[in-house]
This record gives structure tokens, C-alpha cells and sequence, in this order.
């Protein structure tokens, strides 16, 4: 008697009963809207400073145009002034091709940002218990090895920290006159919130307890064993501090181009 063979399973095929495809939907709907704001708004370097703010799209700046750019960063607080005339001309003169772009090369590396786009873009799979793309899953290989790139890429990001919180607390002064403004505090909420998706990272947090089998083996609470709790806590939260500093980033860029254009007043104590 001849033995009937099971059709292998179609494509996107479940017996969920729940509507799986909201997430990868959401998730694929907001990747495209801020990155692609962003990105825009990187090469786009203009209104990007409104003295004392500068957008985070653009900071720390290495270079600064110096014409055909309105809005953007004074040359006196480029870290090497100009851009030089090497430049090429078919590309904008935008801070962001330097120290900034580290920020993607760390987010599109870490861990929560590679699942949430595999699903989204790539459906492999899309969802839990769906039947995703055709082809056999191979791991992060051949193409996908630049991927374990990611923990080096945290040692930029970590640098990227420090200059944003100096952006931040720089904030406090205009012309040298010690005060604070709206754009301040949108400034330090966005170097805190990165702070909290950077260290909830699974790269930081195998870097601060990676390599140990014991924390308390001497009898004695090891320090290194309290980052690591703390962290644990935020790698806990990495989707949710993933998407806040994202959609943040995006809201402080957009305060400082709508101060920087006259569109709005930034409520200040300077005057």
C-alpha cells in the first residue's frame, strides 16, 4: 500500500489564530519611517544647528559646510572646521558621513534590530510558528558575517555616547551665559535614552560579564556582578529603550530643525 506524502508547508503557512502579521507590519512600517527620516535628514545637513542645540544627526560634526547649507553647524564648532576641497562634489557635505555614522553601523548590527528586520523585510520567518521564506536557514554566514562586526561597533557607539552628553551639558550655554531651554532638556532625554539602549546591549553586557563562571566564588559581592545585574535589567528592555532612543533621536532632530528654520520659539531663559 503506497504510503500518501505531506505536502511540505506553503509560504507564510500557520495554524496561528491570532493576526501574527501586525508585528512584522509595525515593525517594518516604523524601520522605513525613521530610518528613512533620518537618513534623509543625515544628507540633508541642513538646519542642524540652532546655537545652543545641534542635532544629533550631525554630532559631533568633523567638518561643516560653510555656504549653500543654511542652518548648519559654525565652522568654529566643527572639531576640524570646513570641509576641505577634496571633497567630492556629487556628495552633500554632511557631518554625518564621519563620527555619527557610527551610530548605524551599531544599530544595524545589534541583536534586537537584526531580528526585528529579518522578520520584517526578509520573513525568515515573519513570526513565531509561520512559514517564512524559501530556503534553508544557514545562520549569520557568507554575506551575514559582518554582522559579528556588531562588538566593535559598540566601542564607536560608546564614543558617540560621551559626545553627546557633552553636546548635552554644552546646551546649558549660550554666547557663555549659563541657562537652560526646551531644546536642553529634548537634548539630554535623547543622550539618556541611547545611554539606556547602549548598555542594556548584548555586546556591554558580555563585555562586563563575559569570561566569568563565578561573581561571588571569594565570599565577597563583586562590582563587575552589579553592572552586570543592571544591565541584565536593561537587556531585558532592549526592544523597549531600541525603539524610545530611535523615535527620539528623530524628535530632537526635528525640535532643532523647526527652531533652527524660525518655525518655533525654543521657551529659553536666555531670551
Amino acid at each position: 500500500m503506497a504510503e500518501s506524502v505531506k505536502a511540505a508547508p506553503s509560504f507564510l503557512s500557520t495554524r496561528r489564530p491570532d493576526t501574527w502579521w501586525v508585528q512584522p507590519l509595525l515593525t517594518a512600517a516604523g524601520l522605513i519611517t525613521f530610518f528613512g527620516y533620518l537618513t534623509y535628514r543625515a544628507m540633508n545637513a541642513t538646519y542642524v544647528w540652532a546655537e545652543p542645540y545641534i542635532s544629533p544627526t550631525v554630532a559631533p560634526p568633523l567638518f561643516t559646510p560653510i555656504a549653500g547649507y543654511p542652518g548648519s553647524v559654525p565652522v568654529d564648532h566643527a572639531w576640524l572646521g570646513a570641509f576641505p576641497t577634496w571633497w567630492p562634489s556629487f556628495l552633500p557635505q554632511s557631518p554625518a558621513f564621519f563620527i555619527p555614522g557610527l551610530a548605524i553601523a551599531f544599530r544595524f548590527t545589534c541583536y534586537y534590530y537584526r531580528g526585528a528586520y529579518y522578520k520584517a523585510f526578509f520573513v525568515t520567518p515573519p513570526n513565531c510558528a509561520v512559514k517564512g521564506g524559501v530556503g534553508s536557514y544557514k545562520g549569520e554566514t557568507m554575506l551575514l558575517v559582518f554582522q559579528n562586526l556588531h562588538r566593535y561597533t559598540l566601542y564607536g557607539a560608546l564614543f558617540l555616547l560621551v559626545c553627546l552628553w557633552w553636546e548635552g551639558f554644552s546646551a546649558f550655554f549660550k554666547h557663555g551665559q549659563l541657562g537652560i531651554g526646551v531644546g536642553t532638556v529634548v537634548m539630554l532625554i535623547n543622550a539618556s535614552l541611547l545611554s539606556l539602549y547602549t548598555f542594556g546591549c548584548h555586546s556591554w553586557r558580555h563585555l562586563i560579564g563575559g569570561k566569568v563562571d563565578c561573581f561571588s566564588c571569594d565570599g565577597r559581592v563583586s562590582p563587575r556582578h552589579k553592572l552586570w545585574k543592571g544591565s541584565s535589567w536593561l537587556n531585558g528592555r532592549h526592544m523597549l529603550f531600541a525603539w524610545c532612543s530611535l523615535v527620539w533621536v528623530a524628535f530632537t532632530d526635528l525640535y532643532v530643525y523647526l527652531v533652527s528654520s524660525g518655525t518655533i520659539h525654543d521657551l529659553n531663559t536666555w531670551g
